[in-house]
């Protein structure tokens, strides 16, 4: 099993979780990456593999995957044990609808503090207004921080037992983190859950990969 990851990649480290929960080998390529240019240019395998040309990309045997909820349930389906979802169908997607929300409702305000590790724009106005929208997506953020305490409830993980949701909302959170989004710290059954999470070999290992990374590439917020 091969997979091309990317240093800052979110989406990639939440394969590689996966992959290591499921204690499944795997060969990791990581395609060059700069602050300056991102991932470009794009290298050749992945934009074979992806129209999107974006990792993560999984090659098992002679299937080519990407994007992580495709590669999630392709790993759910092929290498059941120890499972990432639950059991029933209601429970299932209820996970499911967690991942997404991890995905497509707190990624576009955490997108707006992702200008902080770019450089600057050369225009002060527009520079100006990056700055106000990453003061706004902070507020959005810490209202979708009360629905998930809520949502978790006094569960140890938000499906009862440590799953995709988790791995995906525990990545996300950790680049608002690591980008000085708000912290977590008015919402203590989250922040107890953050920590759980992050206590495990997996998402620790992905945790301090991630740091590394920052200290080589990216400037200090």
């Amino acid at each position: 099993m091969k997979l091309y990851s990317g240093p800052l990649s979110l989406f990639s480290r939440k394969v590689e979780i996966a992959l290591r929960e499921k204690s499944l080998p795997f060969d990791r390529e990581m395609v060059p990456f700069t602050q300056e240019k991102g991932y470009t240019p794009k290298h050749p395998a992945v934009l074979a593999a992806n129209p999107k040309g974006q990792v993560p990309v999984l090659i098992d045997g002679g299937l080519t995957l990407f994007d992580s909820t495709v590669i999630f349930e392709y790993l759910e389906d092929a290498y059941p044990r120890p499972a990432l979802y639950p059991a029933s169908a209601k429970d299932r997607a209820r996970c499911r609808l967690l991942e997404l929300t991890a995905d497509e409702i707190l990624l576009p305000p955490l997108r707006q503090l992702m200008t902080r590790t770019s450089p600057p724009d050369p225009d002060p106005e527009r520079q100006r207004q990056r700055v106000a929208d990453a003061d706004r997506a902070e507020i959005a953020l810490r209202d979708h921080y009360e629905t998930l305490s809520r949502r978790l409830g006094s569960q140890e993980f938000f499906c009862g037992a440590f799953s995709v949701a988790d791995i995906a909302l525990f990545m996300t959170i950790l680049w608002v983190q690591r980008l000085k989004g708000p912290r977590l710290d008015a919402q203590p059954k989250l922040a107890a859950w953050y920590e759980r999470v992050k206590s495990r070999p997996s998402a620790g290992q992905a945790a301090e990969e991630i740091a590394v990374a920052d200290r080589e590439l990216s400037p200090p917020l």
